[in-house]
């Protein structure tokens, strides 16, 4: 573990970079007992896989020492020793419907090809995992979740595509992920899911959480077709 600036009101605590469900919990144990200390020197968190970003307020922090660097790092590497597992919660569990069908599947046949796959076979195994959201990014509420079976794990499209419908389920290494709105995006598209995963109007507007544990499961057209929102929100709240 280590901890450097990034900025001159900013730090990283780095704990590694692998692709870990042990390391994400450390970064998000942290994380939450940051947010539940009642004397706040942090303006922001920013959590990702296995780091922690801590943006806190220069001014705030001058009155207190002229040293803040040396400051936050002392208060961070006691919060380090003093967090533990009790305060991350117990995870959600969520099941996502995802359809299939070629005319969603964008990318799906090739996969199957280039992994010497039938598609069932590809749709067994990306639905017989449970994915742990590890962090958020890139579009609001786009969920990155591992791991994905090594069978279909697959890299990135070589040229990513103008228009990523919302909904379109993808695959990009051994992740995969969801397209929370309409986007450019060179993940390989398996499927899509009828459920709306950002609502601006919602006072929480994203789906996903980190820390949330998703199960995919294969839904016909006509149920994707037929799908009830309402009834998926109730289900998973």
């Amino acid at each position: 573990m280590s901890i450097y600036p990034v900025s001159e009101n900013a730090v990283t605590i780095y704990f590694g970079n692998e692709l870990d469900i042990g390391l994400n919990h450390r970064v998000f144990s942290l994380y939450n007992y940051l947010r539940r200390q009642p004397d706040s020197f942090w303006v922001d968190l920013i959590p990702a896989y296995g780091s922690l970003t801590v943006v806190y307020d220069l001014n705030k922090i001058r009155t207190i020492s002229h040293l803040a660097f040396e400051w936050i790092r002392r208060r961070l590497e006691d919060a380090i020793t003093r967090c533990d597992d009790a305060v991350v919660g117990a995870a959600r569990k969520l099941s996502i419907p995802v359809c299939y069908d070629p005319v969603f599947g964008l990318d799906l046949k090739l996969l199957s090809k280039s992994k010497k796959l039938s598609i069932d076979q590809v749709i067994e195994l990306h639905t017989a995992q449970t994915y742990r959201v590890f962090m958020l990014g890139f579009l609001p509420g786009f969920a990155y979740m591992a791991i994905v079976d090594e069978k279909i794990a697959t890299p990135r499209l070589p040229s990513p595509r103008k228009h990523v419908p919302a909904g379109s389920v993808g695959i990009a290494g051994n992740q995969t992920g969801i397209y929370p709105l309409d986007s450019p995006g060179g993940w390989n598209i398996i499927g899509r899911t009828p459920v709306k995963l950002f609502d601006s109007h919602n006072e929480n507007p994203v789906l996903f959480q980190p820390g949330d544990e998703v199960k995919f499961y294969s839904v016909s057209k006509e149920e994707f077709d037929s799908f009830n929102q309402k009834s998926f929100t109730l289900l998973a709240s």
